[in-house]
């Protein structure tokens, strides 16, 4: 039996992890710690799950941690874990700055546990075929990407720079990084990004577009932002249209949904009914565990993420292309 424990609930991803968590044979949930403690007895609550009254204790009781808390606490819960021997699944971005992250990932390479990071759209089986077409030469040479992931703003402590690192780049922008990366097999050289306030004002970005140049020659754009109307009817989106020199294929990574009218709502919904990353994602942390070699990214490519996102920032401040800097774990 291996036991899991969670270790905060902070972000909004952690009631899928923490429901595929408990579905899983072999798994066991051990205990739940919040630094908050009304937060902590409430999921406790709702989970099932024991609430544990420090994180030591939580410790304790498990063999690795699944890290949701706020962005700016995923180093220092991270580093106790890995002083600890606890393997690590940690929600992205893996830390608000490159420098926290890579501590983290040197934390876990002298602990000897791994550390991943929770990019749970690498499961998706439309970006699985997206992958096939051009690792088989389908498409030719990739020339460019135009991308999106486009959600609502989630208010709360993700509009807290001091507990979030950013806004709409910081929380948008890396997972189609990430997919970016994998897809290409290469590393972004140049960030240029534009971001903005203006649809909430909030003295927070809520908007914001890049233009990635990757080290082979490859360009993308994305639309990173908090754009969706409260009306929407789901939380975002996840787009993909890849051009090479022998056609384009274009990916709606949430495009297999049902359209629901509620009266109890009054509103227009959608409800998907394709694959769910989030479990595919849970189950590979719990493979991996078990020694199994799985697709899930690494705290490296965690790293590797967050890079692009200081450099976007440092574009948006210059106004100018701005190089990643590359860190060595």
């Amino acid at each position: 039996m291996t036991r899991i424990g969670l270790l905060s609930t902070a972000h909004l991803h952690v009631d899928a992890y923490a429901h595929h968590l408990i579905g899983l044979p072999g798994i066991e949930v051990s205990g739940l710690w919040d630094d908050d403690e009304s937060r902590r007895a409430k999921k406790s609550a709702e989970y099932g799950v024991a609430e544990k009254p420090t994180l030591d204790a939580l410790l304790e009781s498990c063999d690795a941690v699944v890290i949701c808390s706020e962005n700016a606490k995923h180093q220092p819960f991270a580093l106790a874990a890995a002083a600890a021997g606890k393997h690590i699944l940690c929600e992205k971005p893996l830390a608000p700055t490159p420098a926290a992250a890579l501590e983290m990932v040197r934390a876990s390479q002298s602990a000897g546990i791994n550390l991943f990071t929770a990019f749970p759209c690498r499961f998706s089986a439309s970006f699985g075929h997206l992958k096939a077409a051009v690792d088989s030469g389908e498409l030719g040479e990739v020339l460019a990407a135009r991308c999106t992931n486009q959600g609502g703003c989630p208010g709360g402590w993700f509009i807290e720079k001091e507990l979030s690192g950013g806004g709409a780049v910081m929380d948008h922008t890396v997972h189609v990084t990430d997919l970016l990366r994998v897809l290409l097999g290469d590393e972004v050289k140049e960030v240029y990004c534009e971001s903005g306030d203006g649809l909430l004002h909030g003295g927070f970005d809520d908007t914001g577009v890049s233009t990635f140049t990757f080290e082979k020659g490859v360009f993308a754009t994305l639309d990173a932002s908090w754009s969706r109307p409260k009306s929407f009817p789901t939380w975002g989106n996840v787009t993909m249209a890849v051009i090479g020199t022998k056609g384009q294929i274009e990916l709606d990574m949430f495009a297999q949904e049902s359209v629901l009218f509620s009266d109890k709502s009054g509103r227009v919904s959608y409800r998907g009914w394709g694959s769910d990353i989030d479990k595919a994602m849970v189950a590979a942390f719990v493979a991996a565990l078990n020694g199994e070699q799985t697709a899930l990214a690494t705290g490296i490519d965690g790293l590797r993420a967050v890079e692009v996102v200081e450099a976007a920032y440092r574009s948006v401040e210059s106004h100018q292309p701005e190089a990643i800097v590359r860190l060595t774990p």
